[in-house]
This record gives C-alpha cells, structure tokens and sequence, in this order.
C-alpha cells in the first residue's frame, strides 16, 4: 500500500471541498417532499373543485327537471334522481339526492308538499315546516328544491383527509304550472 504525499492529500482535499456537485442532491432530497406534497395536494384540491361543481350542477338539474312537469310519477321521479348520477359522472359514490316541492301559506310559512329521494338519502317529510332563505320564500308560492350531498374522498388523503361531504342545494319555480304534482303510478 502506497502512502501518497501530503502534498498530494492536501490537494485532493482541498479539491473535494470545493467540489459543488453534492449540494444539489441534497438540496434536491430537501426540496422533493415539500414539492411532491404540492402537487399532491394541488391534484386534490382541483378533483374537489370538479366535484364541487358538478354537486351544484347535480342538483341544479334535478331540480330544473322536476319543475318542469305538471306531474310526476314513480318512474319519472326514478329518472329525475337518477340523473343526479349521470351528471356526477366520473366521480362515484353514494350520492343523495333528494327532490321536494315547498309550499308556503300566507304568512310565508314553508311547508314539505312532497319529497322523494333515492336509495342514500332520506326524502323530507310531509308537512315539516323548512325555513326557505331569505331570497326565496316569500307568500303563497310553490317552489321545487333540489338538494344534492356528495361523499368526496380525496385520492391521495395527503393534504385533504377523511370524507367532505360536498352538500348544494337550489330553487326552481314550477314552470308549467303553479304546482307540480306527485302522483303514484
């Protein structure tokens, strides 16, 4: 075994510390967890943005597709909740989907006149008495009102964890009619 000079050592020494290619492996290994966490956590924010609003448009089209009869029996209230699904398409779940038709007396009381729901949720019951917000009720009107509750559970679970439940709602006035019936046929 050759023992190199001190000279020698000292310049192989003094040439690895002034050596820079290490510091950005470790400023890369630094800097990789902070900027797989972003992304991750970008990546879940925007697929529950996505989810957010296809909830409100769920429940938009729900509602919109209910006020639009004169009528409605079990099998067009069946393709009414259902729609709900499709429009959430491709997020799956257990949504809950419940449409209700809301009538308020002279004093602007606001009551359940019928409700259905699918297979997650619960329909409201009728007569329960609903305080309407502000904008909506008002005397002696007939409103529909869709409510749309999506579970979103976060892919990753790394920025946003556990279930979200992704809750909209929205009015429509009875287009054909002042009521809409809900009939059992």
């Amino acid at each position: 075994m050759t023992r190199l000079p001190f000279a020698k050592l000292r310049q192989r020494l003094h040439s690895f510390i002034r050596h820079r290619g290490g510091v950005s492996a470790v400023e890369f290994a630094l800097l990789l967890p902070i900027m797989v966490t972003m992304y991750l956590g970008s990546v879940e924010v925007g697929t529950g943005m996505s989810v957010q609003f296809k909830t409100t448009l769920a429940a938009r089209t729900v509602a919109d597709l209910a006020s639009q009869y004169k009528s409605i029996n079990n099998a067009t209230m069946t393709d009414i909740l259902g729609a709900a699904t499709a429009v959430l398409t491709p997020y799956s779940g257990a949504v809950k989907v419940v449409v209700s038709e809301v009538t308020t007396d002279a004093q602007g009381r606001a009551t359940v006149t019928w409700s259905d729901a699918n297979a997650n949720a619960t329909a409201r019951a009728v007569g329960s008495s609903v305080t309407l917000p502000t904008n909506v009720g008002g005397a002696s009107i007939t409103i529909i009102w869709g409510e749309v509750t999506y579970p979103y559970n976060p892919q990753f679970g790394w920025v946003l964890t556990g279930t979200i439940n992704m809750y909209q709602d929205i009015f429509f006035y009875p287009r054909l009619s002042t009521t809409v019936t809900r009939v059992n046929s």
